[in-house]
């Protein structure tokens, strides 16, 4: 009776440890299909051109627990900038602006991440561009993190926003005709890493 007492004992300890650890961080991989990077600028103060990057590739890790451990990393293709017009498009890959065949990508990686409630943040990293590295900050929203209904992967969608300005990195052609200040909308889907997308 004893030994049995004892055995059932530690396996009480065993398993008590399991039923009180914390989720880890997950790690996702981007939705790119569901996901955009988009930009506006100033053009001559009439109206703000829209623009955007197709082609990117990156995830994150998040743990809703522990949300100051999370961490993004993104890479941008700069040839597949698109402002719906080929003429635009073929001045904005140039060297006036994002030197394409010099600078083939531009990247972000985050630096921290603050907590601002229960579903906002602030992410700061490092965007590097033109060769050149300097800190953004991103007003972050977590819109959801769950089963898709389709695939039944775990899947999780964050919105962000935020400002820079273009000349902070030696893109001062057309100022300031064309504006400095760069408004950013990003909109991302992920899928766990492990996990295919639907």
């Amino acid at each position: 009776m004893k030994k049995l007492i004892s055995a059932a004992l530690g396996a009480a300890l065993l398993i008590a440890p399991l039923s009180n650890a914390k989720a880890e961080a997950v790690e996702y991989e981007f939705d790119t299909v569901h996901s955009q990077i988009i930009f506006f600028v100033d053009h001559l103060g009439f109206a703000k051109s829209e623009g955007e990057f197709l082609h990117f590739d990156g995830g994150f890790t998040f743990d809703p627990e522990n949300v100051e451990a999370s961490s993004v990393d993104v890479t941008i293709d700069t040839s597949s900038i698109s402002l719906d017009d080929e003429k635009w498009d073929a001045h904005m890959k140039n060297a006036d602006f994002f030197d394409v065949e010099k600078y083939p990508t531009m990247t972000f990686k985050s630096t921290g991440i603050e907590k601002t409630s229960e579903n906002t943040g602030k992410l700061t990293g490092d965007l590097t561009m033109l060769g050149q590295t300097h800190p953004v900050t991103l007003d972050v929203k977590m819109n959801k993190v769950g089963t898709h209904p389709r695939s039944g992967n775990q899947h999780a969608g964050f919105s962000a926003t935020g400002t820079l300005n273009r000349s902070q990195w030696g893109m001062e052609y057309g100022l300031p005709m064309v504006g400095d200040e760069v408004e950013m909308r990003i909109e991302v889907e992920a899928s766990k890493k492990t996990e295919m997308n639907p």
